[in-house]
């Protein structure tokens, strides 16, 4: 763990709960943790070192916490310790220790909270995957925030990460989008064919109608002319064209994605197809590998209760023994026609994965795959090894896209969707990804577009961004006054990292010093769980507490930043200032939002 505060008075604390209740076993030691309080009122760190220990110790609660309480009031830093409820610590530090949290921040700049907490540890993260058979919606928007930011909070918290991205390129919508370019391709070369007429002959219809294909037809006529149809422009065999059609409409698709994606300031690592796994044989490997373990057979699957999933069938199939990793049932890889099932492609996909080395998989899912998390970790316990690699899955729920409370109408260019690129439009890139942050992944989510425009306290970005542009706003101010001569000494950064900070004193300006303190812990945490949304609180937390400071200035003259009249103090505050700024920048860039310095 990185060396910050916390983790400085968690050592303090185990040393002294080893006076306290002696040969502790370690593992029981190792559980004991140094949280912030929840009502600041009561001081600045409590532990749970009590609660933990008594039923070993065979000791009240109560009476551990408050012999726990007595030693660690001689801990250096310690202003005062209090036994509390019905056994925690609380611990108020004295203010030079969270006065020496903003020289900190100076020194280290947005690396502060850095941490090596996933030294050694690779992690693979895919995310979007989005089938490329249209532009983005903002379905997709989700996952591709939750996955991106997840990322940059793991290689904060020092896990070597890999992002990356499976095209879902092979199979029956592949196939269909194909028919809707060709289509597309028929009208640009002058068919004679109705659409109606031309959607009879194709295997269900003609399911991809949005207008973005247009172009597609478009670039398809200028490359082949009319070789690709019939004569007269009418449809050839599909053994004619399927091939190219479908391979350069999902390169077009593909590029259309990434598009969307630089929209939204997402990149990839890597881009794993769908199709040249199957083509490299990859699945097939994957399914002899779980064969020569014993876990394939084949059988029939009993009809499970409710209605029937797509992958049932009352005859023989190559089923997998997932219940013997946890599964409810047996989960078919082969239909009775020799066909592969979706499950046995993302079996290979994911041994694709194992054997590239990574130590946790982590894949980034829309909430309608939620009955497919449990099959698919059996799998992967199958091919791993020693409980290696550990794959999470995030489950991203739907959002509802609202203007004065009602539905944002579908987009005319999707033909069927509200686009991720129509959002960022409407929004700015900024709102978009903050916004789908402040909200666990899981929980549902409704995007109002009036309030993420809004200038108030009510738009999470925005009180956010507001709070590092009066940072900004401050410095300014001070450089201005420092040209004009009206305000001495140095004012950088190295300069105001080794300023005497006893200045900083009220109650409101250690608040904010305790909140930045703060900072470390929640990266590791965050990393911990894969939950980047914390990162967002946090955010919205340090920015109300220098709101809170800056608005208090205004009755309080000794709150405020710049004293003409007094440099050192003026200097004094500047620190406080620039490290507020840093640490918002330093989460900011985890959830790629830009630190804007100015409100427009």
């Amino acid at each position: 763990m990185s060396d910050s505060l916390f983790v400085r008075y968690l050592s303090h604390v185990r040393e002294a709960l080893g006076q306290v209740v002696p040969d502790l076993p370690p593992a029981i030691v190792a559980r004991v943790e140094v949280t912030p309080t929840r009502d600041p009122s009561h001081g600045d760190l409590a532990t749970n070192a009590a609660l933990l220990v008594a039923k070993v110790a065979r000791r009240k609660p109560a009476d551990i916490a408050a012999d726990l309480a007595r030693v660690l009031e001689s801990v250096p830093g310690v202003a005062s310790a209090q036994a509390a409820g019905p056994g925690f610590v609380n611990l108020k530090l004295a203010p030079s220790v969270l006065q020496e949290v903003a020289a900190q921040v100076l020194r280290a700049g947005e690396s502060y909270g850095d941490s090596q907490v996933g030294a050694g540890t690779t992690v693979n993260v895919e995310y979007v995957s989005a089938n490329p058979t249209g532009p983005m919606h903002v379905g997709h928007c989700r996952g591709a925030v939750v996955g991106d930011a997840l990322a940059n909070l793991l290689s904060k918290a020092g896990y070597g990460v890999t992002k990356e991205y499976y095209i879902n390129d092979a199979g029956a919508q592949v196939t269909a989008l194909a028919w809707a370019a060709y289509w597309r391709y028929l009208q640009a070369i002058g068919t004679p064919l109705t659409q109606d007429e031309f959607a009879a002959l194709v295997p269900g219809g003609i399911q991809y109608g949005g207008d973005y294909l247009v172009p597609v037809g478009e670039e398809l006529a200028q490359r082949h002319g009319t070789s690709l149809a019939a004569e007269g422009g009418r449809p050839a065999p599909v053994d004619v064209w399927m091939k190219t059609v479908r391979t350069e409409t999902v390169a077009r698709m593909m590029a259309m994605i990434r598009e969307d994606l630089e929209a939204l300031g997402v990149h990839h690592d890597v881009f794993t197809s769908e199709a040249k796994i199957l083509a490299d044989g990859e699945t097939d490997r994957a399914i002899d590998r779980l064969a020569a373990k014993g876990l394939i057979y084949e059988g029939v699957l009993e009809p499970p209760k409710g209605k029937l999933p797509e992958d049932w069938e009352a005859r023989p199939q190559t089923l997998f023994r997932s219940t013997e990793f946890g599964d409810d049932v047996d989960r078919p890889l082969r239909k009775s026609d020799g066909s592969n099932t979706y499950f046995a492609n993302d079996i290979g996909y994911h041994a694709d994965k194992i054997a590239r080395g990574a130590d946790v998989l982590i894949d980034v899912w829309g909430a309608d795959h939620g009955g497919y998390v449990t099959r698919m970790k059996a799998a992967v316990a199958a091919l791993g090894q020693d409980g290696k690699p550990e794959l999470d899955v995030l489950l991203c729920q739907i959002v509802r896209i609202v203007r004065d409370g009602q539905p944002v109408r579908m987009s005319k260019r999707a033909g069927t969707f509200v686009t991720l690129r129509d959002l960022i439009d409407e929004v700015g890139r900024d709102a978009v990804r903050f916004t789908m942050l402040t909200r666990k992944a899981d929980a549902q989510m409704e995007f109002d577009l009036d309030q993420v425009v809004a200038q108030s306290r009510d738009n999470p970005v925005f009180y956010v961004q507001y709070a590092h542009a009066r940072c900004c706003s401050v410095l300014r101010g001070a450089a201005e006054l420092a040209q004009a001569g009206r305000l001495e000494g140095d004012l950088s950064v190295e300069a105001l990292s080794t300023l005497d900070l006893s200045g900083l004193s009220s109650d409101a300006e250690l608040a904010l010093l305790g909140r930045m303190a703060q900072w470390p812990r929640v990266v590791e945490s965050a990393a911990i769980a894969h939950e980047p949304h914390r990162i967002a609180f946090y955010l919205q937390e340090l920015a109300a507490d220098f709101h809170a400071l800056w608005n208090r200035g205004r009755d309080d003259a000794t709150l405020r930043f710049l004293h003409e009249d007094d440099a050192e103090l003026t200097r004094t505050k500047l620190a406080l200032v620039e490290a507020t700024a840093s640490v918002i920048r330093s989460g900011l860039r985890v959830l790629g939002v830009e630190p804007v310095k100015e409100m427009r």
